[in-house]
């Protein structure tokens, strides 16, 4: 491959060679010459090295002299177009061609009226490759009038408005005009050149006849990108256009073309770009929109966005130039409102995929919000036919229906809030209920264990009073008043939402004087009770933590009705602190509840937390789910243990014997003596294999006997390696034992 490489190259350069010879020779022979040219412009064509070799052995210097001495028209336009492809092929041609002596030259072919047209189109072209993208040539094209020509050109070549395309002169005076056109857009931009921009402008008069006069897509389009470019980031050439009544003409040949687009699809495309033009002109200035206010361009940009067969991009123009239009043009933002531009930008923002058309469009809707609270248009303000005055009508009723529709809109968000609101407190409340229960329980104890070291009869009271109140509750609860009271649960949390009366007595900075006041509280009804011998107790105190129900409450609540929260509610708590009052322990109260979240004080850790669970009957879900995983992951060593021989890395959980160590006179009782087994001595021997004498470590590790400990397992290892016959199987990398089990000891 590397041989076939160098035979191409090496025949490109002898080609190369061969053909500047031949233009050296062949001066007195055109048609040589012009085919020599045309071969070498197809091999650079074709392979960029020929490029850098041909001006390395001085053929485009060379062509760049034919070029300009040459008599004959078509060597000169021959050797111009090669010296143009190659420069727009390579930056370092670019630069070598580039200089005010081929400007010059080049300025001669466009100036002399016997050049011909192609002459002066080929020239043309070598100005555009010299200016495009080279600031050097954008300057040089100034300072040498080469400009003014262009600018001469672009006025001289049509002379008339009506184009006959099909005349071959007049043809080809296009094709030359456009080409000069494209070249005056290169001296101004990219990059941009701000002194350019200013001599261009001198132009704008005449485009501005020729739009107004000939509205053709051949026309529109060369002049509208060369206004563009011009006007693009100036804002002295952008004022002299408007100055000029640039931005008129505009809007005059863009209502033209938006009328001609519902019939011809060309017109919409044709629109689009007088747009761009638009949009260019008032960028930077947004105040100029006040001129677009006048021939109604909002509405029409509106009836453009929905034209079906414009793509993504000439949208994202429509509507670029719309934010532009209504950023502070008053006019324009009440006409972008009038003709429905607000849900047409929604839709266009919730169905469009495209990124830039998406931003276009929050844009214009950013502008929206600026101007709501500005835009309080009136009938006074405005001069309107009687039909605008009943449109303007509509528009005010409708409005307020969309106020009206807010305000409901509001009402239900504010309903959802508080909705959301409440809930959240529920889950609070839930908590403090929580931490209520506990402090009712420690207030119980401590009552108990007070008023059993006074006296002791009164506890044998305290007991008939709580066996009589549990007989109340149930006749209570059989008369059937909570089951009508609360039919659901989101009934249930409703009221002990709407009527919590613990809610604000129990709190964790206020415990210790809750517990305080209840535990008085309940010695004087205590005293109260065994003195006149009434069988209820009666709170004294506002803080009191809770009541029990009398006689005297379930009368009451038969004139209540059974729809009161307060009651209900009173009834649920009243039969929550019975129960607690009923059970005998914590344990007992705490019977239907998870262990592992009421255990929050408490000093946990991964082996007491795990053993509180399994104790726990009435597991959460969340609780649940961890004894299971707990389960299954202990089952699953055991197995891999057994079947793999692995080592365990956490000491296995042994119970302890419950049978008593000593006998009944005092005597130790002697440990039951059990034999090892065949499977012990080979964990045993696999366990001294692997981690030395380490018992510990061993009896952790593998499944002995419940009651071996580490000195037994030293004694046994001992012993065994004493045997006669303990070396052979420990040469036999331990693999098999066999030991009859009345020789061995534990």
């Amino acid at each position: 491959m590397e041989s076939e490489d160098t035979k191409k190259i090496q025949g490109m350069k002898t080609d190369l060679n061969l053909l500047l010879e031949c233009l050296k020779y062949q001066i007195d022979n055109p048609f040589l010459q012009k085919e020599a040219l045309v071969t070498i412009h197809s091999i650079c064509q074709q392979n960029s090295n020929a490029v850098v070799y041909f001006r390395e052995i001085g053929g485009l210097m060379f062509v760049k002299n034919l070029g300009k001495s040459s008599e004959h028209s078509m060597v000169k336009e021959a050797a111009l177009y090669t010296l143009g492809t190659i420069a727009e092929q390579n930056v370092y041609c670019q630069q070598t061609l580039c200089t005010s002596e081929l400007f010059e030259d080049l300025i001669l072919f466009l100036s002399n009226n016997d050049s011909n047209t192609n002459l002066k189109r080929v020239s043309v072209y070598v100005i555009l490759v010299l200016v495009s993208n080279n600031r050097t040539g954008q300057t040089l094209v100034r300072e040498t009038g080469c400009i003014k020509v262009l600018l001469q050109l672009f006025r001289i070549l049509l002379s008339k408005y009506e184009l006959n395309l099909s005349d071959k002169n007049v043809f080809d005076s296009y094709q030359l005009w456009s080409s000069v056109c494209s070249t005056l857009c290169v001296c101004v931009n990219n990059p941009q050149n701000d002194e350019n921009q200013m001599l261009c402008c001198s132009l704008f008069p005449h485009a501005n006849d020729w739009l107004i006069n000939c509205v053709k897509p051949e026309i529109i389009r060369p002049i509208c990108s060369f206004i563009g470019l011009t006007l693009a980031n100036n804002t002295y050439v952008q004022k002299y256009f408007i100055s000029v009544g640039g931005l008129d003409v505009l809007s005059q040949v863009l209502v033209q073309l938006e009328s001609d687009s519902h019939k011809t699809l060309s017109s919409a495309k044709l629109a689009v770009v007088v747009i761009k033009t638009v949009d260019a002109c008032i960028a930077d200035n947004p105040t100029f929109g006040e001129v677009l206010a006048k021939y109604h361009i909002v509405s029409k940009l509106l009836a453009l966005l929905l034209h079906e067969s414009l793509d993504s991009e000439e949208k994202f123009s429509i509507i670029l130039t719309l934010g532009h239009c209504t950023e502070a043009c008053e006019e324009n933002q009440y006409e972008f409102f009038k003709n429905c531009g607000l849900p047409l930008m929604i839709q266009t923002l919730t169905e469009s995929q495209n990124e830039e058309l998406n931003k276009a469009a929050t844009f214009v809707l950013y502008n929206c919000k600026k101007i709501t609270e500005k835009l309080s248009l009136s009938l006074r303000e405005y001069s309107f036919d009687e039909n605008e005055a009943e449109k303007l009508e509509d528009i005010n009723m409708k409005e307020k229906n969309i106020e009206e529709y807010w305000k409901k809109a509001k009402e239900i968000l504010q309903r959802i809030e508080q909705l959301e609101a409440e809930g959240n407190e529920e889950k609070i409340q839930r908590e403090k209920y929580k931490d209520v229960s506990s402090v009712n329980i420690n207030t119980q104890n401590t009552w108990k264990h007070l008023h059993a070291d006074s006296s002791g009869g009164g506890l044998k009271v305290e007991d008939e009073k709580d066996k009589s109140q549990s007989r109340k509750l149930q006749s209570f609860k059989s008369q059937g008043v909570m089951s009508k009271a609360c039919t659901n649960d989101d009934q249930m949390k409703t009221l002990l939402k709407s009527a919590n009366p613990v809610n604000a007595c129990y709190r964790k900075s206020e415990q210790n004087e809750t517990l305080w006041k209840a535990n008085s509280t309940r010695s004087q009804n205590f005293h109260e009770g065994t003195t006149s011998g009434k069988s209820c107790f009666v709170s004294q105190s506002s803080d009191c933590v809770f009541k029990h129900p009398n006689p005297i409450v379930k009368n009451r609540r038969q004139h209540l009705p059974v729809g009161d929260p307060f009651t209900l509610c009173s009834d649920i708590i009243n039969k929550e602190v019975i129960n607690f009052l009923s059970a005998d322990s914590c344990s007992k109260m705490f019977k239907y509840r998870c262990s592992g979240c009421i255990a929050v004080g408490k000093s946990l850790n991964s082996r007491n937390f795990s053993k509180l669970l399994h104790s726990c009957l009435y597991q959460c879900d969340r609780h649940k789910v961890i004894v299971e995983a707990e389960d299954r992951y202990k089952s699953e060593l055991r197995k891999s243990l057994i079947c793999n021989k692995k080592i365990l890395l956490t000491p296995r959980r042994r119970q302890l014997s419950k049978e008593p160590t000593t006998a009944p006179g005092g005597i130790k009782k002697r440990k039951m003596r059990k034999n090892f087994t065949e499977e012990e001595i080979n964990y045993l021997f696999s366990g001294v294999k692997k981690m030395g004498n380490h018992w510990n470590l061993i009896l952790w590790s593998f499944p002995f006997q419940q009651g071996r400990k580490s000195v037994d397992l030293a004694h046994k290892y001992h012993k065994l390696t004493k045997c006669k016959y303990a070396a052979p199987l420990l040469e036999e990398d331990l693999s098999v034992f066999s030991l009859n089990s009345s020789n061995t000891e534990p």
